[in-house]
């Protein structure tokens, strides 16, 4: 049994470098078996990971490169661009035991947020085809993680959450939901370990991206909220192999572009809208038809 699901997620892994629209890639993510690896809120993958903690690659593979990290760690973690611009990464880390639980992810007391467009960008900044700096471009984003000192000796699962992405499908006003990948690792030792949330807050913002160097903002789309674009239990109602658009409920919205923190950060920690910069668009039928046909998203 062991070996077929390990068959299974492997094979899952390599697809969703395909399908993904966007996933963490390094580390490794858990991967699952219906969706090809990625885990979209569209798609009917309401996280908190990309799959359950009983078919974690840590449990069901011998060949699984487990990592050994310490208290006090900084952890680099990448993703690739996947030709999206904008959004927010958000990184949790909780004992692998509650990594089914949504409620423990959220209240990480330690948790990182960044931009989604942190340490990358479009190929071409002068491609203003879809929007200003909204241009394809598939290389590795990244930020760092520091393993929480409240986060005890054993299995630890680190959630990395996608949200507020736009330009869904070449439509610029389009925002996609929710996007989620896990990894796992074993925590052994580091700074001295201290009773859990007796620190106090410890989220860290980290701001600027390729739209908006050098600033503590982000450029997104729909909502700076996790959780407004997470599609609540719904999955798409009638999906088909041959049209890609019906096995998604995405678009989360059509609002247009925004610049602004993560809610968590703004004034008064309220969701806000600092400034809208992009309009209302018009959907490309070209780049539907030709992304469709090559299955890159």
């Amino acid at each position: 049994m062991k070996s077929a699901i390990i068959s299974i997620l492997s094979c899952a892994l390599l697809a969703s470098q395909v399908y993904a629209h966007s996933m963490m890639t390094i580390p490794r993510g858990r991967g699952n078996v219906e969706w090809w690896g990625t885990c979209a809120s569209g798609f009917g993958c309401h996280g908190p990971c990309d799959s359950k903690r009983s078919l974690s690659p840590i449990l069901n593979d011998p060949t699984y490169p487990v990592q050994t990290i310490r208290r006090g760690d900084a952890l680099t973690i990448s993703w690739q661009r996947f030709n999206h611009p904008g959004g927010f990464v958000r990184l949790a880390m909780v004992p692998f035991e509650e990594s089914d639980d949504w409620a423990a992810f959220n209240a990480a007391n330690a948790a990182k947020f960044s931009c989604y467009e942190s340490n990358c960008g479009p190929d071409d900044p002068n491609d203003s085809y879809f929007g200003h700096m909204n241009g394809p471009g598939d290389g590795l984003c990244s930020t760092t993680f520091t393993v929480p000192q409240d986060l005890p000796d054993g299995k630890a699962t680190l959630q990395w959450i996608w949200y507020g992405g736009g330009v869904y499908y070449g439509q610029p006003e389009a925002g996609f939901g929710e996007y989620y990948t896990c990894t796992d690792y074993v925590v052994q030792g580091g700074n001295d370990l201290v009773p859990r949330g007796s620190l106090g807050d410890q989220r860290v913002w980290q701001g600027g991206d390729a739209s908006n160097p050098g600033t503590d903002v982000c450029k997104y789309w729909s909502s700076n909220r996790i959780g407004d674009c997470s599609f609540g239990d719904q999955r798409p109602p009638n999906p088909r192999d041959d049209d890609l658009l019906s096995q998604s409920l995405e678009p989360c919205s059509r609002t247009g572009e925004f610049i602004g923190r993560a809610a968590e950060f703004e004034a008064g920690g309220g969701s806000r809208h600092l400034k809208k910069r992009f309009g209302r668009g018009v959907r490309s039928d070209v780049y539907v038809n030709a992304h469709t046909t090559n299955a890159t998203h």
